[in-house]
């Protein structure tokens, strides 16, 4: 049975390669938290708290991120196939290498986040927030991004891409 943390504090916490599959963490704070590795595999983190929180690596397939905060956090190399990220606040996170596949980043900020050689194959960016976001050589095959705002975004060797509806100026 799924652990049900639904708005405890976990901030802090050494959670390094943590089976929290399936895991209730909605409204949780898990800032600062280390989380390296875990599995969150179709974790709930709605309106979970995760700023400066260590996810490098974490497989959060198919979790649900809707209006998490996180805020500088390292998703670096993390797995967020599938990944609801509705209305998440992604500002200054770093997801270089990270695997978007499919996810709906529909309305995230993602303003200043390091996306760099992130796989973003397929994912819905609808009115995300890009402004001066680094998306360095990522793949954004059949990615939609209609009114996302990319103003100042580094765009150096992007593929796949489609921008037609985006905001670029």
């Amino acid at each position: 049975m799924p652990e049900d943390f639904a708005g405890k504090d976990l901030s802090g916490l050494d959670l390094i390669g943590a089976d929290l599959t399936g895991a209730n963490l909605t409204e949780a704070n898990l800032s600062e938290a280390n989380l390296d590795g875990a599995d969150l595999t179709g974790a709930d983190l709605t309106g979970a708290n995760v700023p400066r929180a260590n996810l490098t690596r974490a497989n959060l397939t198919g979790a649900n991120l809707y209006r998490a905060d996180l805020t500088k956090s390292n998703l670096a190399g993390a797995d967020l196939t599938e990944a609801k990220l509705t209305e998440v606040d992604l500002t200054g996170a770093n997801l270089t290498g990270a695997n978007l596949t499919g996810s709906d980043l529909t309305g995230a900020d993602l303003t200043r986040a390091y996306v760099r050689w992130a796989n973003l194959t397929g994912s819905d960016l609808t009115g995300a927030n890009l402004s001066r976001a680094d998306l360095t050589k990522s793949n954004l095959t059949g990615a939609d991004l209609t009114s996302a705002f990319l103003r100042r975004a580094n765009l150096t060797g992007v593929f796949g891409s489609d921008f037609t509806g985006a905001i670029l100026e």
